[in-house]
């Protein structure tokens, strides 16, 4: 099965679920891997999250969560297919995927678009910490060594909401701090869920996104309308 960014436009459940994934294997060992995460550089556009008052623990109850995709290196569209692989290989239950969408860079070195989606996932037993740190492994697993967040990148994976949890750490901020301000995550997330509630914001994904200062293109990516590589 040959994958790659000019046959790749959607995919499926069942069609991830079919595709033989060999390069990714054991991903559930997630001790000290909050070093490698990215620690937020401080300025006055970052939505600033309070701590929050509850303990993070393993929840027991089914959460939903979403996590955004992107790369911007090497077969765009096969990294996502293999990152979404990997997180069911890390054993969350992906419930839905956006389409993908093609975005120019926001602060980010080179000039070669992304691509990004949304997915989410219905996550039990697995705290925000937990979950973080299989991400990080998906992520070194597919060839990201680089975590400076101006680097382009194989791929990229961002916990963009755990429920309504809050969280406010070095190493995690729930929700996002910078989601609101992004439509590459605004718009594959409000293809999944318009009407959820923002636990800061008090606003649904559909009106963050009529109202955010970001305006950056973003478009459905139509990989077949390209011929000899030009649209």
């Amino acid at each position: 099965m040959c994958l790659n960014e000019n046959t790749l436009l959607e995919f499926s459940i069942t069609s991830i679920e079919t595709f033989q994934l060999k390069k990714v294997k054991a991903f559930i060992k997630p001790a000290n891997l909050f070093a490698l995460y990215r620690n937020f550089s401080q300025n006055n556009r970052v939505l600033f999250i309070p701590k929050a008052k509850q303990k993070q623990k393993v929840q027991t109850e089914d959460i939903k969560a979403y996590v955004g995709l992107g790369s911007n290196l090497g077969d765009r569209a096969g990294n996502l297919l293999l990152a979404v692989r990997g997180l069911m290989e890390a054993s969350f239950n992906v419930q839905k995927l956006s389409a993908i969408y093609e975005a120019e860079p926001v602060e980010v070195e080179g000039h070669t678009q992304f691509l990004n989606m949304v997915a989410e996932i219905c996550v039990r037993n697995v705290s925000p910490s937990q979950m973080l740190a299989r991400m990080l492994r998906i992520e070194y697993l597919l060839g990201r060594r680089d975590k400076n967040e101006k680097k382009p990148r194989t791929v990229d994976l961002d916990l963009l909401l755990y429920g309504d949890f809050l969280c406010h750490t070095a190493f995690l901020e729930l929700p996002h701090p910078r989601m609101h301000l992004r439509r590459f995550v605004l718009v594959p997330l409000a293809e999944l869920a318009p009407h959820l509630i923002h636990p800061v914001l008090h606003k649904s994904i559909r009106e963050i996104l009529s109202e955010t200062p970001d305006v950056s293109m973003v478009k459905r990516r139509q990989p077949n309308l390209m011929v000899n590589g030009e649209w």
